[in-house]
């Protein structure tokens, strides 16, 4: 019988350091232990919900998988990951084990999960050991033969006669990435400046550049094996797995990059490990390389609104400094495209403060726009699997990161004239220190990329309206002497 060391004394030593820090220090010690795995799944629940915190406002909280809060939702009986108010006053309640499902239970690994930062790239730059390393590695492979190495991803970007050599760098640098918001002067992206097709998206302080997906990748490499060519196929897995290593020391690209090691090594490790799944298409190569992976990085892959409410979950915290964290992430989400779906992916105390925000008052001259692409038709309901519709990419006449084609470059086309026509708008949000800022910016850019993942709009080519609001709290402080004097 599993003894859990006298969970009564145990609560009133931990209460001293304050009852949220308390419990996640209970949980952990319990998921720590080697015997929680071997538990029954009853067990493991009635252990959970023992541990359940109520707020003075009624709100009660759960602490589980991938050591995160989770708040429950009085309307539907859902379980929402939440930051909490750690400083709001709460006492100890034993939640109804049966009313728990098993995902809410912490597996043990994902506790483990390094959370890297979320840090933008804006305000503290890049080490420069680390561009130097992949400055050298790019040059070393980017005069390979486009016959050998065909660009077959990400051709939005880069020159028609671009090998995948370098395609492969980049998607692993900006697959790895937190949020891929980069200082325009940044060198990690400039050295790369030779191979591109187009100006990348962004402004004159910014470039807001987009999350590849990991079927980039994996057509990069799965291409390559269908095609007959196993040592290209290696050679470009081998060009992932040595930028991994080299970003790894940096915590804004660590978590992932130990995921794609996790995927990409064992291909190396054992050649022909992929190729009945390449035989079969890329998807199950994907598929391959997921199962390799280690929870709970695949979400962002695999369950993209799960992704969204983690990575909302971040901005809030990410504003803990702030008087009021949940209403300050509200004025960030409300600047996001389709916005209308938002409710049905946040708590309730986030749907509360995103509902009472004032509505924004449009200048006379923008209320009847002329949009060069046709308006999208009004959000549909929500399926009973939780995930939305897909709409038509082509409906949105702008750049959609995660297709491919149809990309209109900055100050060209429907995505400017579309962000120009918002004002940068007031937050009212000032973080106490750079690096605080750079977090907020990283978050809330984090989180925009995820909604338009999820809700199927086109990303903005000059960023989402709140994360650019940030950027001038940075601007003043920036790294590179050049230009900061």
């Amino acid at each position: 019988m599993f003894s859990w060391i006298g969970l009564r004394k145990r609560r009133e030593t931990l209460a001293h350091f304050g009852l949220f820090e308390a419990v996640e220090a209970d949980v952990r010690a319990l998921v720590s232990d080697p015997r929680w795995d071997a538990l029954p799944v009853a067990t493991r629940i009635a252990a959970i919900a023992a541990r359940t915190l109520v707020t003075d406002e009624g709100d009660r909280w759960l602490y589980g998988a991938h050591a995160r809060w989770h708040l429950l939702d009085p309307a539907d009986g859902h379980w929402y990951p939440a930051a909490p108010p750690r400083d709001h006053a709460a006492r100890h309640v034993e939640h109804t084990p049966g009313s728990l499902v098993p995902g809410l239970v912490p597996l043990g690994s994902d506790f483990a999960a390094d959370r890297g930062s979320v840090q933008a790239f804006v305000g503290p730059d890049v080490p420069p050991a680390l561009t130097e390393q992949v400055r050298v590695l790019l040059r070393a492979n980017g005069r390979r033969s486009e016959f050998d190495y065909p660009l077959t991803a990400l051709r939005e970007i880069f020159a028609a006669d671009v090998p995948s050599t370098v395609t492969a760098i980049w998607a692993t640098i900006m697959w790895c990435a937190y949020a891929p918001a980069f200082d325009g002067n940044e060198r990690l992206i400039t050295i790369f400046g030779e191979y591109l097709g187009r100006p990348l998206p962004g402004d004159e302080w910014v470039r807001w550049l987009p999350a590849p997906r990991l079927a980039d990748l994996v057509t990069l490499y799965a291409e390559r094996l269908r095609a007959g060519k196993p040592r290209a196929a290696l050679r470009l897995a081998a060009l992932m797995a040595d930028t991994a290593h080299i970003l790894a020391v940096d915590p804004r690209f660590r978590p992932r990059a130990t995921a794609l090691l996790a995927m990409v090594e064992p291909a190396l490790q054992r050649p022909g490990l992929d190729a009945s799944a390449a035989a079969e298409g890329e998807e199950s190569v994907r598929q391959a390389w997921l199962a390799r992976c280690p929870a709970p990085l695949p979400l962002k892959e695999t369950d993209p609104g799960r992704h969204f409410t983690h990575v909302v979950y971040d901005l809030v915290e990410s504003l803990s400094f702030a008087p009021d964290p949940v209403g300050a992430a509200a004025h960030f989400l409300a600047d996001l495209p389709e916005g209308e779906r938002l409710r049905g992916w946040l708590d309730h105390r986030l749907r509360h403060a995103h509902d009472n925000l004032p509505k924004p008052q449009r200048p006379p001259e923008a209320v009847e726009p002329s949009l060069p692409y046709p308006m999208r038709p009004a959000a549909p309901e929500m399926e009973q699997t939780g995930a939305w519709s897909p709409q038509d990419p082509a409906q949105t006449g702008a750049w959609d990161p995660m297709r491919t084609g149809g990309w209109i470059p900055v100050g060209v086309g429907a995505v400017s004239q579309h962000t120009e026509a918002h004002a940068v708008p007031e937050i009212g949000v000032e973080p106490p220190d750079r690096g605080t800022a750079a977090s907020v910016l990283g978050a809330a850019y984090a989180v925009g990329l995820a909604w338009c993942r999820l809700s199927e709009a086109a990303v903005p080519a000059k960023g989402f309206a709140g994360a650019a609001a940030m950027v001038h709290k940075l601007t003043h402080e920036r790294d590179d002497p050049h230009v900061n004097h």
